[in-house]
């Protein structure tokens, strides 16, 4: 053997080298002596170029040609054949590497998780840099071949992997970075793989740690979240945990929270509980926010809950079995350790493993192991889901929410079913994961079609025809189809070429439907159809729906469409989907407590802040708007939307807008809020009127606020004490024609001057005066001008934008945007504060949206609410809550709704708009009898419908001696604030004092 093995390393050529290792691998069949890889081991360090590279031949002939048996003895050198990938010599590192391939081919994956992978982390922690370079490779390699085991052993792999990230030794840093982007690939999550990128360069740069939380967190989940993909994640999220951030600290909290809820397996959980415990136990005692410990202990809970149906399995009582039962076994033991703790039962798998010890015969030993695993573990049935269009199992989150775990959507062929649900359960995510193939398990050859509120905002100047074509699932369809589609749903040929943004929001959404017919989708999901829609309307759609026998998933908050259409309710549940028989009558007869479906007022409340005083307003009749022969007509239209309107509003208004689709009623309030400008007559508001707006397609008003938290919009809104979106409305926006009036000459006192702006506001006996400050001169200089002059000689706009500012500086006060106020004020309309304060207003949902623009237009205590379809998205509590306030309110309240029970219930006075005209009609009370609480709120009615003017009334009691002192202090804060504005005008009291002053 020593004469063998000393001609393999002299051989001449590579060919001889081959035919020498041959003969020295026949002679190792016959004594197995293990001095031979020894002596190749030595040679493999040797100084000659020569040695090292037929030490290398040797041990991929001895693999070639021994087999598995030669396996375990090699397994100890695999280090000394990892260094040679880096030699100097290309022969040398060929050679290495083909005796590495010959190595992995003959090991099953379990050989690897237990004697190959922790050599290569041993390696990759302590090796030379050219073997980390080979090891990281090899890894990545494996990953390809094998994506399970690496799937399996990822929770130990990142940490080595990582640790060859930060290697000064660039070559070892970026072949780890380039091998963990191929063993990422087999998380095989599809919610986590579009991260990745962000993910691994994460590990390399952990300054980027917080941005990737940030991402994590607005990453709708919809799949099982596996070993592999928590092996990535845990140890990133456990980094995050050390920040010393607030925000980053609660961000992390929830996901661990929804992760650890998204995981199925007890025992995946199990593998990462020691890390994610004691972190969690320290934010518990040691979090600075009580929000935050309180969501780290929801956390651990959740760990702990899940922990428990983990089967601990004990590696060394296993082991003891594995002996008792095959004696001789040595080197397969802990193989076999590993397929038992996997659940691997498989007769070829063991047979491979035994082979490595020529104990094949033995195999029987493999029922005693199955027969131990079904006592440990109970097997769950299957359901019969021959009769189902869809029966999936899926968990459904979004990021710092879970909305549904584990479970199951059936839906049969044909049916209508109704998704019921409080706002922010998930009602809209869950269709939206439908449409785009993101909910696990189901079936990929459906057809769904969403159809959804969606084209408010885009592509406004197309024309209706052209919109629908543009779609790339129908432009290939015939125009004549098409065609008779948009005839179906009631679009005239003539309205062909009109652009979509003239279109009304009940026609917008009949566009979307005709888009929806011509999918002839195999699942049809409409997110609240009817919004928008007039009676005629939604009765189309029920007929239309109950004709067309496709599958239906609706989310609607209209109790009456659901009742006539739906054959099934789909209920949230407890992060559950169940379903019941029947329309929504048949689900309250089985869940009473769904009664909310149908009153108004329920246990959700809201508080609309106090309408501030209106100077000059002594009588809740007298008029604070008007509109006389207003009449205005949009360019792309040949007829005007409304003729010659008039109508005129009072603090005790309560008026409900009814007609048609297409009628003009949003026109009409948009010229009330000066969104429009009438083409003539004449639109007159109190100088001081502040008006809250909640238009049609209410999430315009965040169009531009998407990544910012509903608080952070409400700051920006306000913070420079007047409301910026005034400032956005067509009728402060001056035209070219306008414009050239500010430079028209004024003469004062025979000189010409021209005007600059607007600086001040005075009373002037029943009007106003303006100081006006001119162009090249000084303050000293500014002169006061009538109200009324200023209008005639062309200035209404910068006169009522300065009116705007004035009321709206004098809504906000001293409100300031504190924490505790906007928390509060966010509470009052049905939003919690922590969703207020931290959640991307692109992550709430549809009624969540709409609370937050009710807040905002709410803030600087506005005199009149106008509301566009404020039943929109907003569930049965929420409208309850929301009809409440507008009862109980001080104001005038206009609103336009086809939801004519809550029309019913606030709006004593109709405003019929029909043929471009306006007709009024009505009585001057609310409809108590629709409020659930109608019977035990009549006294409290009473008092709270009382005006202000006959508060202000009322008898005045005596004061005591400390109310005393606080009067006459706010009455110095009061006197001081006026002598800083400069003392102009009468100093007034507020009502409270009235008898002070």
């Amino acid at each position: 053997m020593e004469e063998l093995l000393q001609k393999l390393y002299i051989c001449d050529t590579s060919e001889e080298c081959y035919e020498t290792a041959e003969k020295v691998a026949i002679e190792y069949q016959k004594s197995y002596d293990t001095s031979i890889l020894e002596n190749l081991a030595k040679n493999a360090k040797h100084k000659s170029g020569f040695n090292r590279e037929s030490a290398m031949i040797g041990f991929e002939v001895l693999l070639k040609k021994v087999g598995v048996v030669v396996v375990p003895q090699v397994l100890a050198y695999v280090d000394v054949i990892l260094e040679l990938h880096g030699d100097k010599g290309e022969p040398v590192r060929a050679a290495a590497r083909n005796a590495i391939s010959e190595l992995v081919d003959l090991l099953p994956p379990t050989v690897m998780e237990c004697y190959l992978l922790p050599v290569l982390y041993d390696i990759m922690e302590n090796g030379k840099w050219q073997a980390k370079v080979a090891a990281v490779k090899l890894l990545a390699e494996i990953s390809k071949n094998e994506p399970e085991l690496i799937a399996n052993c990822l929770a130990d792999i990142i940490e080595p992997i990582s640790l060859c990230m930060h290697e000064i030794k660039t070559e070892v840093s970026d072949a780890a970075k380039e091998s963990m982007r191929v063993i990422g690939g087999v998380v095989g999550n599809p919610d986590i793989q579009p991260l990745m990128d962000d993910l691994i360069h994460t590990m390399a740069v952990p300054s980027e740690l917080e941005n990737v939380i940030q991402k994590l967190e607005a990453t709708t989940f919809v799949a099982d979240v596996t070993r592999a993909a928590l092996a990535i994640l845990v140890p990133l999220l456990v980094r995050a945990l050390s920040i010393r951030s607030s925000v980053t600290t609660r961000r992390t909290v929830i996901i661990i929270r929804n992760l650890m809820e998204m995981v199925r397996s007890a025992n995946d959980v199990e593998v990462f509980a020691p890390m994610l415990l004691p972190w969690l136990d320290r934010m518990i005692e040691t979090a600075s926010f009580p929000e935050i410990r309180n969501l780290s202990q929801m956390a651990k809970d959740i760990l702990e809950k899940k922990r428990v149906g983990a089967i601990k399995m004990d590696d060394e009582e296993i082991e003891g079995l594995v002996r008792w039962e095959i004696p001789e076994a040595e080197f397969v033991v802990p193989m076999l350790v590993k397929l038992i703790k996997q659940r691997q039962f498989n007769n070829k798998k063991w047979e491979k493993v035994l082979s490595f010890e020529c104990l094949e015969k033995r195999l029987w030993v493999i029922e005693f192991f199955k027969k131990r695993d079904k006592d440990l573990y109970t097997e769950e049935g299957v359901d019969d889901t021959e009769d189902d269009l869809c029966n999936c199992e899926f968990s459904l989150g979004y990021g710092g929410m879970l909305l549904l775990n584990r479970t199951r959507l059936k839906l049969k062929k044909g049916r209508r079913y109704g998704l019921c649900g409080r706002n922010g359960v998930g009602k809209t995510t869950l269709m939206r994961a439908i449409s785009e193939g993101k909910v696990e398990g189901f079936p990929v050859e459906l057809k769904t079609v969403l159809v959804e509120h969606a084209l408010q905002g885009e592509n406004g100047d197309l024309a209706l025809f052209d919109f629908v074509l543009e779609n790339e699932r129908i432009k290939n369809i015939k125009r004549e189809k098409v065609e008779n589609a948009l005839i179906k749903v009631g679009f005239g040929k003539e309205m062909f070429n009109f652009p979509v943004k003239s279109l009304s929001g009940g026609m917008k959404m009949k566009l979307e439907l005709a888009k929806a017919i011509l999918l002839e989708a195999d699942i049809l999901l409409l997110d609240e159809p009817t919004n928008h829609l007039d009676e005629t309307n939604v009765k189309w759609l029920e007929e239309y729906l109950l004709k067309c026998k496709i599958t239906c998933l609706i989310v609607s908050h209209d109790s009456a469409f659901l009742d006539n259409v739906c054959s099934d309710i789909i209920h949230y549940e407890t992060k559950k989907l169940v379903n019941y028989p029947g329309n929504l009558s048949a689900f309250v007869k089985i869940k009473p407590e769904a009664k909310a479906y149908y009153t108004l007022s329920s246990d959700e409340k809201f508080v609309f802040p106090k309408p501030a005083f209106l100077a000059g307003v002594k009588s809740q009749t007298k008029a604070i708007l008007k509109m006389n022969n207003v009449t205005f007509k949009y360019p792309s239209r040949e007829t005007a939307a409304l003729v010659n309107v008039s109508c005129q509003l009072s603090l005790s208004s309560r008026v409900g807008i009814i007609g048609q689709n297409g009628a003009g009623k949003s026109t009409l309030i948009k010229l009330m809020t000066g969104e429009l400008i009438p083409d003539s007559g004449l639109i007159e508001k109190h100088p001081n009127l502040r008006i809250g707006y909640v238009a049609q397609y209410a999430f315009h008003h965040l169009e531009q606020h998407k990544d910012d938290t509903p608080a952070a919009y409400l700051r920006w809104r306000y913070q420079g004490g007047e409301d910026r979106e005034i400032l956005l409305k067509a009728s402060r926006k001056l035209t070219p024609e306008e414009e050239k009036l500010l430079e028209k000459p004024i003469s004062i006192n025979g000189q010409s001057r021209f005007v600059e702006c607007i600086f001040g506001r005075q009373k002037l006996k029943k009007s106003f005066q303006y100081e006006i400050k001119w162009k090249n001169l000084e303050h000293r200089w500014n002169t006061w001008i009538p109200r009324e002059e200023l209008i005639e000689n062309g200035f209404s706009k910068l006169v009522q934008a300065f009116d705007d500012y004035e009321a709206s500086r004098e809504g906000l006060g001293y409100r300031e945007l504190t924490h505790e106020a906007i928390c509060k004020h966010f509470q009052d309309v049905g939003l919690d504060p922590s969703i207020a304060l931290h959640n991307s207003i692109s992550g709430l949902s549809g009624g969540q949206k709409v609370k937050v623009v009710i807040a905002a237009c709410m803030w600087n205590n506005p005199h009149l609410l106008v509301l566009d379809e404020p039943t929109n998205f907003l569930d049965r509590d929420a409208l309850g809550g929301l009809a409440t306030a507008i009862r109980d309110w001080g104001g005038a309240v206009v609103m336009i709704s086809h939801n004519s029970e809550f029309i019913k219930a606030l709006c004593p006075e109709i405003w019929n708009v029909a043929n471009s005209k306006l007709v009024i009609s009505g009585k001057r009370e609310t409809e108590e009898s629709l409020f659930e609480d109608s019977q035990n709120n009549s006294s409290e009615k009473d008092s709270n419908n009382d005006s202000v003017v006959k508060n202000v009334k009322n008898k005045k009691k005596k004061l005591t001696r400390n109310q005393l002192k606080a009067q006459a202090a706010r009455r110095r804060e009061r006197e001081l604030k006026w002598l800083i504005d400069g003392g102009k005008g009468k100093l007034l009291h507020t009502d409270d004092e009235e008898s002070d002053g």
